[in-house]
């Protein structure tokens, strides 16, 4: 890798760190597992949550980016899968997907807004954001952005993003 690549690279994601860390954040107010817990249409991710045991991680100060499949979204993926992943044997795996959808930081959509880049996710992988129509992550859009919690922010999409 060129020098100069690189030391882009570097500072690009080192812009990016320092606006996620200035993003602001709802002081009063719920948590990003309370605001999932109250619409309907993250009932599934919620019981994935659960089932993964992450719900006090996510209930912590954070901040965090979710990245929040719909029900339809975990109806989209191939018949089965959801329960073969809620069971006991496979928490290692629900963790591993469920934690490719969390961003370290709070990241608004107005910071991703005609960008490029790739993200790295609380599970260890990047995940490739476009925000130059629109905001796409690993393919999936973000159909509602910046739903603010008082512990960082969670964008709805519409795909289950694997690692």
């Amino acid at each position: 890798m060129n020098r100069r690549f690189a030391v882009k690279t570097l500072a690009a994601l080192s812009v990016a760190a320092f606006a996620a860390a200035c993003a602001p954040m709802i002081e009063d107010g719920d948590d990003i597992v309370d605001i999932a817990a109250s619409n309907d249409d993250f009932s599934t991710l919620v019981a994935a949550v659960q089932a993964a045991g992450l719900v006090e991680t996510l209930k912590s100060d954070g901040p965090f980016t979710v990245f929040a499949p719909t029900n339809a979204a975990f109806a989209a993926l191939p018949a089965g899968t959801v329960e073969t992943l809620l069971k006991p044997e496979n928490k290692d795996q629900l963790v591993s997907i469920l934690t490719y959808h969390v961003v370290p930081g709070a990241v608004t959509s107005d910071q991703l807004a005609g960008k490029r880049m790739s993200v790295t996710t609380v599970q260890g992988s990047d995940v490739h954001v476009d925000g130059r129509n629109g905001v796409k992550v690993d393919g999936a859009t973000v159909t509602t952005a910046d739903i603010m919690a008082t512990n960082g922010v969670i964008h709805v999409i519409d795909t289950v993003i694997l690692p």
